[in-house]
């Protein structure tokens, strides 16, 4: 179990990039939306101990992580936003001296450790080759499998996603939910899919703050009867958005499908929405740019 209490975290600038966080994250995949410059990557630096919070407390099992890092970063298994390697060794090289680095001393045991790695991540036919020449998602499909070495108990993956296409995506989230099952794996994001998909949890991190938290179906059954959907003309769109709290639009055929929130029948056409979590995501960021949290408007 991993245990956040109010985490607060202020830049030099005095930006307020936490703002009491406080989560309790079971074993299994635990997903945190939030739309670029939520919070989601300071967060996840301030777990992973690369920074300290200005405030708070965080423990995993019996480890004060503020307070013994380095036992953390023993259990601990990390793919940030962006990182860099030595571009021109070779991935299965690079791999082995990370293996290296993790505790692996064994040479037998890093060579198991490797070769399961780069086929989990489709990059065995590439293993000699430098990464220098990786494309986007062959080096996103690296960082994946050197998050994974040594068998972490907490895996932190922050937009794990990106570059990858969709074959690439599915594997990856398959490979996540699988070892998922055993430790706790925090799938940072701003794509619902990916949390929709996966995460028996999840929270929404918006302005530094955690705005809501559940399990998806209960969020997404939560919000039932407050979500309306109608087809308009592309032109309409500004008199809408004059009218009602428009949370999303997609084009279709040549239209426009307008998504609104409303605790009541708003009339005009409005059908409910059956809803999905891509819903309750923008509803979420719609209440909280107005001053109310997703619990205020279910009260």
């Amino acid at each position: 179990m991993l245990e956040l209490t109010d985490v607060t975290h202020v830049y030099p600038n005095g930006t307020r990039a936490l703002d009491e966080v406080t989560l309790s994250i079971p074993k299994g995949m635990f997903g945190l939306l939030g739309p670029n410059g939520a919070g989601k990557s300071t967060l996840m630096r301030t777990v992973a101990t690369l920074q300290t919070p200005t405030s708070g407390a965080i423990r995993f099992g019996d480890i004060d992580v503020l307070a013994e890092p380095e036992r953390l970063r023993e259990r601990l298994g990390y793919l940030p936003q962006d990182f860099g390697v030595y571009p021109r060794v070779s991935a299965y090289d690079m791999l082995d001296h990370m293996a290296v680095l993790k505790g692996v001393a064994s040479a037998a045991d890093r060579k198991a450790t490797v070769e399961t790695l780069l086929n989990q991540t489709n990059l065995w036919a590439v293993r000699k080759k430098a990464i220098a020449g990786f494309s986007g998602g062959m080096r996103q499909r690296f960082g994946i499998a050197q998050a994974l070495i040594g068998n972490p108990e907490l895996i932190i993956v922050d937009e794990p996603t990106a570059g990858l296409d969709p074959e690439e995506r599915n594997r990856f989230l398959n490979l996540l939910a699988e070892i998922g099952e055993n430790v706790v794996v925090i799938l940072s994001t701003h794509i619902v899919e990916d949390v929709a998909d996966l995460c028996p949890r999840m929270a929404v991190i918006v302005d530094g703050r955690i705005r809501l938290e559940g399990a998806p179906r209960e969020l997404i059954e939560r919000a039932r009867g407050t979500v309306w959907a109608k087809t308009i003309a592309r032109g309409e769109l500004d008199s809408y958005r004059e009218r009602y709290e428009v949370i999303s639009t997609r084009l279709f055929a040549g239209n426009t499908i307008v998504h609104i929130l409303s605790e009541s029948d708003p009339g005009e056409g409005f059908a409910p929405v059956e809803g999905g979590l891509e819903d309750v995501y923008f509803s979420t960021l719609a209440t909280t740019r107005r001053g109310l949290t997703a619990e205020d408007l279910a009260a």
